[in-house]
Parts: structure tokens; sequence; C-alpha cells
């Protein structure tokens, strides 16, 4: 099948996603077209089953704003004209199912029907969706898709309860490839970041502040007052700064590594004994998801999707959003003895398995095949 994928090409949980699954599909001998503004982070060589087709967004000094949304749909009007794409996925509400809604209607002009899937991740309904300004565009898009996929129970409950959506909503979890991943990475130096001694805790985000990275911080500064340990911050955003300026405040500078955005997740997470997500909310977890594969134990907020993916007493713990004080004593329960940090890590590392993306991909394949065969019908 030819399938074109619209996504945020970032290092976000939604373009990630997108991008391994289009390379899946790709392997699995489907034809994949990644339309967007540029080459997705996590998207390496291009080959015969995997294209990349620029959006281009002039710049007019009439527009205050440029147009993304329209260039984004002309672009995938061309391109699935000029390559008979059968198919269109785009990941996140806004702006992508907006625009594949609209190329969809200028190619019916001519004669060209095409299913469109959209899959729901979280921020572009929890957050930017529920708006008043795009929450009118937001619900029509949605209800226009032909199928719709959430990555969630709880992102499908929670578009249901913000929105007057008319489709059947299918939950298809996110994943990970179990086959990428060593339990016994080559090349861990865990001496570069740590001594013997000290454990090595991680956080992975945008920074932004429904991450909490403040109470990342609180978290391991009660950590660190019970046994040695240094804290690993991975990624880019504008709770950056703060979060520097906090660890000068609470004298613990030199014990926090700010290593910014990074392509070595599995190598920063191979040294990890534990891995904090303290978020407001999550949609899923990815990133608690690719800390669990790592044979990393997960300490986070009992939030949005993150208990269907980090199992309390199992993986690691849950605790209510804010509470720094449980998160805390719940991370020295695992990291003060070796016998049950070995343990957790190893059942984290079981979890993650059920998400393998050969469970997942089936899944996908098959509400493509069904878009596809009712492609002429108004069956969705």
């Amino acid at each position: 099948m030819k399938i074109a994928i619209v996504c945020y090409p970032t290092f976000g949980g939604s373009g990630v996603v997108a991008t391994e699954l289009g390379i899946a599909l790709a392997e699995r001998g489907h034809e994949v077209h990644f339309v967007t503004y540029k080459q997705p982070v996590r998207l390496g060589l291009l080959d015969n089953n995997i294209h990349f087709h620029e959006v281009h967004v002039p710049e007019y000094p009439l527009f205050h704003y440029q147009p993304y949304e329209l260039a984004l749909s002309s672009k995938l009007v061309d391109t699935i004209k000029l390559y008979d794409i059968e198919l269109l996925h785009v990941h996140y509400a806004i702006p992508h199912a907006y625009a594949g809604y609209m190329a969809k209607k200028m190619l019916q002009e001519y004669g060209i029907f095409i299913p469109m899937i959209t899959t729901l991740h979280g921020t572009d309904i929890t957050l930017v969706g529920k708006h008043p300004f795009y929450k009118p565009a937001v619900t029509f898009s949605i209800n226009k898709s032909d199928v719709v996929t959430s990555v969630s129970e709880a992102l499908k409950k929670s578009t249901l309860e913000l929105f007057d959506i008319e489709r059947e909503i299918e939950v298809i979890p996110n994943f990970i490839e179990t086959s990428k991943y060593s339990p016994d990475y080559s090349d861990c130096q865990r001496s570069l970041m740590a001594k013997d001694n000290e454990r090595i805790i991680t956080h992975i985000s945008n920074f932004r502040k429904v991450k909490r990275i403040p109470d990342v911080i609180h978290i391991f500064y009660r950590i660190q007052k019970e046994l040695p340990a240094k804290l690993i911050m991975v990624g880019e955003g504008p709770e950056k700064e703060k979060a520097e300026q906090l660890c000068d405040k609470l004298g613990i500078k030199e014990k926090v590594l700010f290593l910014g955005n990074s392509t070595e997740i599995d190598r920063i997470l191979c040294f990890s004994d534990l891995f904090l997500l303290p978020s407001e909310t999550e949609s899923f977890g990815l990133a608690a998801l690719e800390a669990m594969i790592n044979k990393v134990a997960v300490v986070s907020s009992n939030t949005g999707g993150i208990p269907e993916v980090n199992v309390d007493g199992v993986s690691g713990y849950l605790a209510n959003v804010g509470d720094v004080e449980d998160m805390a004593a719940k991370a020295l329960k695992i990291l003060k003895d070796d016998t049950i940090l070995e343990q957790f890590k190893q059942n984290a590392y079981n979890v993650a398995t059920k998400f393998d993306i050969v469970h997942i991909l089936p899944m996908y394949e098959e509400i493509y095949e069904k878009a596809y065969k009712s492609r002429f019908k108004n069956t969705f």
C-alpha cells in the first residue's frame, strides 16, 4: 500500500511514533511518503520504500503568520496525485487533520477519493485542542476523519469528554521495537557520568510546564540527601533555565547534568537506574516506555495514560501529581537495595516488551485495509 504520513518532525512523542511506524511499514513492503516541513529526526537514510517531501511555506509580508495549513494541504494534493498515494495517515489533530481534510476535498475534484486516518497523541486534545479558539476546528477535523485512533484509553476518554465526537475512536497504543534495544549495551560507559557508588536518575522531555520540571529537581534533591546520586536531564524547552537556577539554589548543580537534546537516548538510558516522569498529564508516556525497554525502573505520576504503561509496584511506582515527597520515598524504596533495584529493572523490561511493534503494527495495517476498502462508502 502507498501511504502518506503527516507528522511533526521533532523530538516529541508524536513525531517519534509516526516516524518509527513509517519505517516499520516500509520494512513490511509498504511505500511510505513523509510529508512535513523538515525531515523527521528519527528518519535516517531514505530507501526505496521511504520518501520525504518537504513542505515549503513562502514568506509573504501580507501574512502576519505564514499559512502552514494551506501549504501542507497543497503539498498533500500534489504528492498524492504524483505518487498515486492510497491512504493518508495524519498524526496530531492540529493542524494536520484539518489540512488533510482540505486535501481530501480538493482531490475529490479530480475524482480521487483517499481515506484519512487521524491519530490523536495528547496535547492536540488536552491542551491546544480544547482551547475555545481551536475547539470547533478540532471537533470538525476529527469527525471528518475516516478513522480515528488514540494512543491510550485515557486519551480516548478525554477526547470523548471534551469534544462532541461522532466517530468511533480505536485505541492503538504507542510502541517500541524491542529488537533495536540491547539489554546489555556494548558501549555503556557509566563511569563517564557517575562514580561507582552513585545511582543515576534520568529525566527526558521537552521541558514544558506540563512536565513539572521543578518536581524532578525536588524529587532528586530528596534522593541525593539519602544516597549518592546523579541526575541527568535530557531535552530542551522553556523550563530548562529555571531548572538550572533551581539546582543552583538548592546547592546541587554539581550533581545535575543538563545534556540538551540528544539522538543517543539509548546510550544515556543504558546506565540509568531510575526514570522520573512527574508530569501534570501524559496521554501515554512514551519516554517512560523507552526507559523501561532499557531496563530502567520508573517513578511517575498516575495521570492520563501513564498507568497503562508503568505498572505500579512492578515496573516502578505511581504517585499523585505534585506529591514529590511520595515520589522521592518510592524512588528510594527502589534505589536503596541492589536486589530490589535489579528486580524492578527486569520487570520494567518485561512490561515494555508487551508494547513491541510486532504486536502493534498489525493493528494499524488492519485499519488501513478497512479504510481503503471502504473509501467509496460513508461507513466510518
